[in-house]
């Protein structure tokens, strides 16, 4: 024990000092802001949804109206009562901490978008890396999101099981219930003009919890699912187990995110995007079957 006393003295005064030692050439390194903002990963636990139906999408209606009672657009229709097989979802969207960690152990490229995010909240707002460790994950293409879960043992969630985690059995409006979105229960309706992010930390939430105890199915990051994008899917699409069409041009995105308006949040609201798009405002969370 008297010999690894001086060693692990030296460990701990180069990592208050964020530096740390290169084991092939034994000289010190200093750590990036990734690095030490990937030091902050913490894993989200999963919540168990289920078998059994549960209603998607919303009514049909001729009347014309701004309440949230009615449809955002067409593609949500017509309503189907839906049977999913049992399933775990994660409870909170992947947090930047996670994603860099496993950027790292990938030998991933960080994006340019990212890596511009980080070191203006790093060293323009003074913002710490345990901070943004429990942000949620933004600027991630879909096959990046894909990979990320494959990796964990899991998946991306397809649109119906994203649905049914984020309304319950009976049809929620929004993941809390039918009230308004209002602050406390969704991180929404922000705005900055340099497109940075307002985002709450992703185990956060607890008010605007869906049925299942999932934070953040409203707002604060949209989130990637597994499904392609299709505008008259609600027609034919299968009562067991839905997965999407079979091709498409977007991937779906469901949940809004910190910019978006209420409409945008509840929980029937359908948005897709180029699966290589990178956005403030998209991010994801894995499911497993």
């Amino acid at each position: 024990m008297g010999h690894l006393a001086p060693v692990l003295g030296i460990f701990l005064i180069l990592a208050v000092l964020g530096l740390s030692l290169n084991p092939a050439t034994g000289k010190t390194q200093e750590e990036s802001p990734y690095d030490r903002v990937a030091l902050f990963a913490q894993s989200s636990p999963m919540r168990t949804i289920p078998e059994g139906h549960f209603v998607m999408g919303t009514t049909r209606t001729t009347q014309t109206s701004f309440s949230l009672e009615f449809p955002y657009d067409d593609t949500e229709q017509p309503q189907r009562r839906v049977w999913l097989d049992r399933f775990e979802i994660d409870r909170d969207e992947v947090s930047l901490g996670e994603f860099l960690r496993w950027v790292q152990q990938q030998h991933r490229p960080i994006s340019h978008e990212l890596r511009k995010l980080i070191d203006h909240m790093m060293t323009v707002h003074a913002v710490l890396p345990e901070v943004l460790a429990h942000w949620p994950t933004l600027y991630v293409t879909w096959a990046e999101a894909s990979d990320f879960c494959r990796a964990q043992g899991k998946r991306l969630p397809t649109e119906a099981e994203w649905e049914k985690a984020a309304r319950g059995e009976h049809g929620n409006l929004f993941p809390w219930g039918h009230k308004p979105p209002a602050p406390g229960l969704a991180m929404f309706g922000q705005y900055h003009v340099h497109e940075i992010p307002i985002v709450a930390s992703v185990e956060s939430g607890e008010d605007g919890r869906s049925p299942y105890g999932l934070h953040h199915m409203a707002g604060n990051a949209a989130e990637w699912v597994g499904d392609w994008f299709g505008i008259d899917y609600y027609a034919t699409m299968p009562d067991h187990n839905p997965q999407g069409v079979g091709q498409g041009r977007y991937k779906v995105v469901r949940g809004g995110s910190w910019k978006s308006s209420p409409a945008l949040l509840r929980t029937a609201t359908r948005s897709g995007a180029s699966p290589d798009q990178r956005a403030a405002t998209v991010g994801f969370r894995c499911a497993r079957s």
